[in-house]
């Protein structure tokens, strides 16, 4: 009976997780719109006035939300793979010398149940015995400015696109320039590149290689 009980609690903190990694997703998407102030861009103009572009208030709370949002996520993630670590812990094993009975056999497919994998939206969650691997999908980069024919836009990069993961850059300091030495260390060679693109996660291999334009790529990335 507790490991049902423990089942159900550990289904429900799925479920809502699965509500707050929407929520996340609908926020970075706000936040990182073509002309948005992104994730942690100014919020003061050149001559250091508040933009008039963008609702500020609105941005702060949104921002803090976020933040809000990605603990209480991690604390939620700890606790399913604790209570996953429980349920595996009782289950039957082969040399237990007895048949399982059906209370038995039936916790043992609740507990195969928690250990697949899970793909929720924007958000890659797989959950195991001893480990949960949470990848979230929070974009560190724009593209703000892609050139016509360009080797961006002939692989599939569009203008707005938020890139989750460009090569081995996936986050971290000094990212204009890792993106710069990414593309130029494998010039002619195919780079997978993960973006968000109108709340969808896509796919996409580009090739930094030289053309008529300027630089390896063709466009402009700019931090969110």
């Amino acid at each position: 009976m507790v490991g049902a009980n423990l089942k159900a609690e550990t289904m429900a903190l799925m479920d809502k997780r699965t509500a707050m990694e929407t929520e996340m997703n609908s926020i970075v998407q706000r936040l990182c719109n073509p002309g948005g102030p992104g994730l942690s861009g100014n919020l003061i103009d050149s001559e250091g006035f508040p933009r008039e572009d963008i609702d500020i208030p609105m941005v702060r709370a949104e921002r803090h939300r976020l933040a809000e949002l990605r603990s209480e996520h991690s604390e939620i993630t700890e606790k399913i793979n604790v209570n996953i670590q429980i349920l595996h812990s009782v289950r039957p094993t082969k040399d237990s010398g007895n048949d399982a009975g059906p209370e038995e056999t039936s916790l043992s497919g609740q507990v195969a149940s928690l250990s697949a994998p899970i793909q929720t939206s924007g958000f890659s969650v797989t959950s195991r015995a001893m480990d949960v691997d949470v990848v979230t999908s929070i974009p560190f980069a724009m593209v703000d400015e892609i050139t016509e024919s360009s080797p961006a836009a002939e692989d599939g990069l569009q203008l707005g696109d938020q890139v989750v993961k460009f090569g081995n850059v996936e986050g971290g300091e000094n990212l204009l320039q890792r993106l710069a030495a990414e593309a130029q260390s494998n010039q002619g060679q195919a780079v997978s590149v993960q973006v968000m693109r109108q709340g969808a996660k896509v796919g996409l291999s580009v090739t930094p290689r030289i053309w008529q334009g300027r630089g390896l790529l063709g466009c402009h990335f700019r931090l969110v």
